[in-house]
């Protein structure tokens, strides 16, 4: 192509990345960020302030396939790797909290049971759970379990053929709303995963109060208060601590691709606010320091952007490690936080309210950095791919 016929610049996408999405991921991509700037962004900041998000948005996203969407058969819509991360960056471009409820849904509760479940238990779940119909929660993290989950309490015993369960989770996304949790207990034959459906005796959940971050999520605790179960709610595939995280890896490459739409949006919120904000008669884009943080913004989320891209293209040929998602997840979430403190800066004091998506973005973000594994532990998984000596063990 000669450099007459080139497109012209997009100042909002740098790098170019569209240019290395086909057809269909372009397509898919467009969708979602139309349902987001239908549904979403419009409710976003109410819905921040309320500290809720409608049950009813599951099936809307449910009938746009985006429910286990990267899973294949029993209603799920088999999408490419690379397509799930890019809805999961349109979603996040509207609130966390809603790539969240499609994270824990898919890469989470469904995965787990399209993994590790039963033919039974995939066939009477999942179509539901891809339609949105049902919810799944997630019940690994517990009050003194987060980092280190192999050092969990809960424990799961035999009773005849049946199985009892007793312990405590917290942190669990849509934990009050699912119909079905995952459950992963200790038992005498290692780490264990269960199917525990609301209303079952001795199951009960709570809300955590308080929070101010990822506030349009639903969180909750888990009680199991010798809860018990039929021998066939046991997850049968899975019998150590790699299944629950294999799971986890699921979400985290979710995260990496999400994180970009967070940090998209709040660039793109600092950019057209310098373009109208005047100060000393002219807009604010006309200062060099300005300038400076929206040139370092643009170079953050173009650089995670193309990293989402290269893990999407390696997990689509199967080529994938899970070292690769730390290395995303560590990189991805440190620089949409960067980047939102930026933009926070550049939209002064109305940076820090609910008008605009910054501040809402930067309080989400300090939890997207924490959780499917902080930071520091993502540093500590990569120290052992580059020193092949572990700090855990």
């Amino acid at each position: 192509m000669a450099s007459d016929e080139r497109p012209p610049l997009n100042p909002r996408d740098l790098a170019d990345l569209d240019f290395q999405l086909s057809d269909e991921e372009r397509m898919i991509r467009d969708t979602v960020r139309a349902f987001v700037a239908d549904r979403v962004t419009p409710n976003a900041a109410e819905w921040f302030e309320q500290g809720t998000l409608p049950r009813e948005l599951a099936p809307e996203l449910g009938k746009l396939g985006l429910l286990g969407m990267h899973l294949r058969g029993y209603g799920c819509a088999g999408a490419s790797a690379t397509a799930y991360g890019l809805a999961c960056m349109e979603l996040e471009a509207g609130d966390s909290g809603v790539r969240s409820l499609v994270s824990v849904q898919g890469s989470l509760a469904m995965y787990a049971i399209w993994r590790w479940g039963s033919e039974e238990q995939k066939r009477e779940w999942l179509p539901r759970m891809a339609s949105g119909e049902a919810l799944g929660c997630f019940g690994l993290t517990e009050p003194d379990s987060g980092s280190d989950p192999g050092s969990m309490r809960t424990h799961a015993r035999r009773v005849g053929g049946d199985w009892v369960l007793r312990g405590q989770k917290m942190w669990i996304t849509n934990g009050s709303i699912a119909d079905v949790a995952v459950v992963w207990a200790r038992t005498d034959e290692g780490i264990r995963g269960f199917l525990v459906p609301r209303g079952t005796p001795g199951f009960t959940t709570q809300d955590i109060k308080g929070k101010l971050s990822l506030r349009a999520s639903v969180t909750s605790e888990l009680l199991l208060d010798d809860v018990r179960l039929p021998g066939d709610a046991l997850l049968p595939g899975a019998t150590s601590l790699r299944g629950p995280l294999s799971c986890l890896n699921e979400a985290r490459f979710g995260i990496v691709w999400g994180v970009v739409g967070a940090a998209r949006a709040c660039f793109e919120a600092a950019l057209d606010y310098s373009r109208e904000r005047e100060q000393f008669g002219k807009p604010i884009a006309s200062f060099q320091l300005v300038q400076e943080r929206l040139a370092e913004m643009a170079v953050e989320v173009n650089r995670a952007g193309l990293l989402a891209l290269q893990l999407g293209r390696l997990k689509d040929a199967g080529r994938l490690h899970h070292q690769q998602v730390s290395l995303g997840k560590l990189a991805n979430t440190n620089a949409a936080l960067a980047v939102a403190r930026s933009a926070r800066q550049v939209l002064g004091a109305n940076g820090i309210i609910l008008e605009y998506p910054v501040i809402r973005h930067m309080a989400n973000l300090e939890t997207v950095v924490t959780y499917e594994g902080t930071a520091d532990i993502h540093r500590l998984v990569l120290g052992e791919a580059l020193t092949g000596v572990s700090a855990f063990r």
